[in-house]
């Protein structure tokens, strides 16, 4: 059982560590991959947008695929997907085929990050899931705080192509691992697919993704951002309205029902858009606000890697002792606090009290992300699982876009046009980000107190006799 617990997270977060590497990586050889290439940077803007945009479109088509053709198979699949879509990347001779391999690992991603989690949650134990869950959740926090150091290093000494060749073996090495060790899990019901439904969540969502990429950035006037937004709403609110009467609709909303899946899922949207945004703005703040260079920048937010990957050796430890509730509330708002914190910092900030802001920083959201991620499927039963890691997946990836669409729209409202924001500026919103995750903690105070209890083996039930969620 021991080795259930990590072998199937370990493998399912190959692949996820894959596609956090390759997310963020990318954004540090902008500039060298669009003077090689002839184009302008912020043309090549556009190879970051199609790829959420792709994983937008395809994440709610997820979890029937997954039903349909079993989750191991699709899994395998997806992981294929995106190392063809890296080597296409890395060996585009233009900007229009580097954006084709984008969105091909649009789609592979797409795939991966919800039957990933699929796979992990139909076999491991509910008992068992917070340790799982605590392995899982590194190789998410640790692939964007490596990705821009490791893509200054290649971009500086080797060519940027090698950006996503370095997937192929990480991919053949998942690959292998899931035939070797996963479980062939398979729905026996068969499902009709819901085509309105897609199509209304592909528009609406790719619509959403592309109004939060550009709010902000002047890659397009800010009316157009704020009307592809609303557009966005009014289509999802179609979509909401065709699911409420399709029986098995491609994103269920019906799961917001059940409490604790709903305060997972709308807590820790809140709580990432902090987390969204540090990826944004602390390489903005330690190289523009501080003048230090981008290897600098990236090997000193490393810390936070170390804290995440202390934190998987006491995660299970702190939420049996505190209960997911408690741990829930106070780590959201120390989360927040210490993400506003960083806006203290500044260039005399001795390095020492900043590696320690970095690192607790790392720490308490990591946690967060293991409390998260458990407690939003305590109450799931099993034929609900692939619906809810699509509603779930859906919701982060939506949720991190809007982090970096608020930090953007801060700085261009606090910034005069056409000028680089100074330090203070990107402090302000480093601040209100960090205050808008913290504010997560009033939507977890709605937890019961032994809500989770299920993941616990019922020891905290036993406790706890009133506390079902």
């Amino acid at each position: 059982m021991a080795l259930r617990i990590r072998t199937v997270p370990l493998i399912v977060a190959s692949a996820l560590f894959m596609e956090h590497l390759d997310s963020t990586i990318i954004a540090t050889a902008l500039p060298v991959m669009a003077d090689d290439l002839g184009v302008p940077t912020i043309a090549l803007n556009l190879a970051i947008t199609a790829y959420l945009i792709s994983m937008a479109v395809f994440i709610p088509a997820s979890g029937w695929m997954a039903d349909r053709f079993g989750a191991r198979r699709v899994f395998v699949s997806a992981i294929g997907v995106f190392m063809a879509g890296s080597i296409l990347c890395g060996l585009a001779p233009s900007m229009t085929v580097l954006i084709l391999g984008r969105l091909l690992q649009g789609l592979g991603g797409a795939m991966m990050v919800p039957v990933g989690r699929l796979v992990m949650l139909r076999t491991v134990p509910k008992d068992d899931l917070v340790a799982a869950m605590a392995w899982l959740t590194v190789p998410a926090l640790i692939g964007p705080v490596i990705g821009p150091p490791l893509g200054g290093l290649i971009a500086t000494y080797a060519s940027w192509r090698w950006i996503f060749w370095i997937n192929v073996p990480i991919g053949f090495a998942g690959i292998a691992l899931a035939l070797a060790f996963l479980p062939a899990i398979r729905e026996e019901e068969r499902t009709p697919f819901d085509t309105t439904g897609f199509l209304l969540s592909a528009v609406g969502l790719a619509t959403g993704v592309f109004a939060f990429e550009t709010l902000g950035r002047d890659i397009v006037p800010l009316p157009v951002s704020l009307a592809l937004a609303g557009a966005a709403g009014l289509i999802l609110w179609a979509y909401v309205r065709h699911a409420r009467g399709f029986e098995q609709p491609i994103i269920d909303v019906g799961l917001l029902r059940i409490p604790t899946f709903r305060i997972a899922v709308t807590g820790g949207s809140l709580f990432r858009i902090g987390i969204g945004a540090l990826p944004f703005l602390l390489p903005l703040q330690i190289q523009i606000g501080f003048g230090h260079s981008a290897l600098e920048s990236g090997l000193t937010t490393f810390i936070a890697a170390a804290a995440a990957m202390m934190m998987k050796f006491a995660a299970a430890t702190i939420i049996e002792r505190f209960g997911f509730r408690s741990t829930l509330i106070v780590n959201s708002a120390l989360g927040g606090l210490m993400t506003a914190s960083i806006a203290l910092i500044g260039v005399g900030t001795p390095l020492g009290l900043m590696m320690v802001l970095l690192f607790v920083g790392g720490f308490f959201r990591s946690l967060n992300f293991t409390a998260i991620n458990a407690i939003a499927y305590a109450d799931i039963e099993p034929h609900q699982m692939s619906r809810a890691t699509s509603l779930a997946s859906m919701a982060q990836q939506i949720s991190l876009s809007a982090g970096v669409a608020v930090a953007a729209m801060i700085l261009h409202m606090v910034t005069a046009a056409g000028a680089e924001p100074d330090a203070g500026r990107i402090s302000m919103a480093l601040a209100a980000v960090g205050i808008a995750s913290g504010l997560s903690a009033l939507i977890f105070a709605q937890l019961r107190p032994g809500a989770g209890a299920s993941l616990q083996g019922g020891r905290r039930a036993a406790a706890e006799p009133d506390g079902q969620a």
